[in-house]
């Protein structure tokens, strides 16, 4: 014999050239494709083609562990192609693991295997013992077919743990058609793309638990700050929305200054996280600043003790007149009298419409005229006594130069621990180690409270210092804060106060023109209204009023 008769031939290199070529991709594929229900059906296909099998099934471990799930089969001689993206149902019942009496089932093919950790190759189950081959036989029996050789092969991971469980019907010869036993190579193939292919999906599994994991974190925080500050909780919950739909759009845009503008699922995740987290830093925020509602609240709200020291003046007035009346005696006459009482009366009064001047303009609602702002002074300067008998001012240094704030409910010392929140809110993020395609997500986040004219807050950004992410996060924070009717401080705008007020931001420099002029456009505002705005807010939006968009 011619040692040149025991080499392979070239047909057999081609052969095992070609098997490693298809295992190569489908690794390549494993290492880059997240989408584990597509892996799965790939790893089925590739298995079949590298051996030459008419059938193969797919099963998976279900969520219970004690069980087989058909998850794909198909078969080329039948035409048939069940689950996977097929979108045809396989309805057959799982494989238990285990039988009733707890001992494991070995006598079903894929469970022996499963169960053992065990290749089976079977030339012909028709003549083959040891095992319950009746599903099979039925099988053949409904469709006319004729299954022979089985290969089932055990899928698990680095760690031992069983994915699934990879089976292959009817071997084909190249020559004949016919259906043959499957090789030793072909077990060995499937072997090694099995486990593979149980790696790459442990791993997906993996990653797609740590970023549950992460997104759960995040939803935690925002729980926390909804606990301690329920409009802020949904301030985090819609923001991300708004955000969203404006990344599309500006996406979507073919001309104009945004047509450059795109995004890859990576960018889209990476700016939702990033809208998620934007108020994070709130968590360290004190509630009883966050829910501020009225400008004298701390604790409680001491318009309250103001209430009270009116109510003592009104009393001390009463006083002043019994007294007097007192004092004149027999001198008392009824024209006195009357004219003691028409004083109280008066005074009474004054200090009724003091009281409901101060109550007033406690909630903050609207702009403090110079005027108004001189008047709490001027009230401030009345005197009451205290319970230590001591004359005191009505309203203290700090009282009044709360209810003289020109807008909001916030003075300045408040103010700056708000804005404070973002600092926080940067120093949280930055404290986390980002993987590369999430490493913006700090840069996006924190970028909602700057200014296009650079007089914003924490770094004073210009808009060519931004990213458009980061410019959109500006306009969703805004837009949704205009439009919240859940505000302690303030009532919910309509949909058309929104829109002009977001125009007046775009006038004073405050956010990107373009992002504007594509949010009023696209009519993005409509959009989210119809989702997260009140009925009785939603009106009409007069185009004519907002520059640029009269047409």
């Amino acid at each position: 014999m011619n040692i040149h008769d025991l080499s392979p031939s070239a047909g057999q290199h081609r052969d095992i050239a070609h098997r490693l070529e298809r295992l190569t991709e489908l690794c390549r594929e494993l290492g880059s494709n997240r989408d584990i229900p597509l892996l799965l059906e790939r790893i089925l296909l590739t298995a079949r083609d590298i051996t030459r099998a008419d059938g193969g099934t797919l099963y998976r471990i279900t969520e219970s562990g004690d069980a087989l799930s058909f998850y794909i089969s198909v078969n080329q001689t039948l035409k048939m192609h069940q689950g996977g993206s097929s979108g045809q149902p396989i309805s057959i019942p799982d494989i238990a693991l285990t039988l009733a009496d707890g001992q494991p089932n070995l006598a079903a093919v894929a469970a022996y295997s499963a169960n053992t950790r065990n290749s089976v190759n079977i030339p012909d189950v028709y003549q083959a013992s040891g095992f319950n081959f009746n599903g099979m036989r039925l099988f053949d029996e409904k469709y006319g077919y004729q299954s022979k050789s089985i290969l089932t092969v055990p899928m698990q991971d680095h760690e031992g743990e069983l994915v699934g469980v990879l089976q292959l019907i009817n071997a084909i010869d190249a020559d004949s058609g016919e259906p043959v036993p499957f090789s030793e190579t072909d077990q060995r193939f499937i072997e090694a793309l099995a486990s593979q292919a149980a790696m790459a999906m442990t791993n997906q599994q993996l990653i797609g638990r740590l970023e549950n994991l992460f997104e759960s974190l995040i939803k935690l925080i925002n729980i926390g700050i909804g606990e301690k500050s329920p409009h802020t909780g949904r301030h985090c919950e819609q923001v991300p929305q708004l955000a969203m739909m404006l990344a599309e759009a500006a996406h979507n845009a073919t001309e104009g200054p945004l047509a450059d503008f795109s995004m890859t699922d990576a960018d889209r995740r990476e700016l939702w996280l990033a809208a998620l987290l934007h108020d994070c830093g709130k968590i360290g925020s004190p509630s009883h600043i966050v829910e501020k509602a009225t400008k004298l609240e701390t604790i409680f709200d001491r318009i309250h003790l103001i209430d009270t020291r009116f109510e003592v003046l009104k009393r001390d007035a009463e006083i002043r007149m019994l007294q007097e009346k007192l004092a004149l005696g027999a001198d008392l006459s009824a024209d006195k009298s009357a004219a003691l009482e028409a004083a109280l009366q008066a005074d009474v009064m004054q200090m009724d419409e003091e009281r409901a001047f101060l109550r007033k303009i406690n909630y903050g609602n609207e702009g403090m005229r110079a005027e108004d702002q001189q008047r709490v002074l001027d009230i401030a300067e009345r005197t009451w006594r205290g319970p230590d008998g001591q004359l005191r001012k009505l309203l203290d240094d700090e009282e009044a130069g709360n209810l003289r704030i020109r807008a909001g409910t916030l003075n300045d010392a408040e103010r700056a621990i708000i804005n404070n929140h973002i600092v926080i809110t940067i120093r949280m993020l930055e404290s986390l180690p980002w993987p590369k395609q999430l490493s913006r997500v700090t840069e996006f986040a924190g970028g909602h409270h700057e200014r296009m004219d650079g007089k914003g807050y924490p770094k004073g950004l210009t808009r060519d210092q931004m990213s458009v992410q980061a410019r959109i996060m500006a306009v969703a924070d805004i837009f949704e804060a205009v439009t919240a009717a859940d505000r302690p401080y303030k009532r919910g705008n309509t949909l058309n106060e929104a829109v002009e007020i977001l125009a007046g931001f775009k006038a004073r420099d405050h956010i990107d023109p373009d992002l504007f002029d594509l949010f009023v456009r696209e009519r993005i505002y409509e959009k989210y209204a119809e989702q997260f705005m009140h009925p009785s807010q939603i009106d009409e939006v007069d185009l004519s009023r907002i520059p640029g968009h009269g047409g």
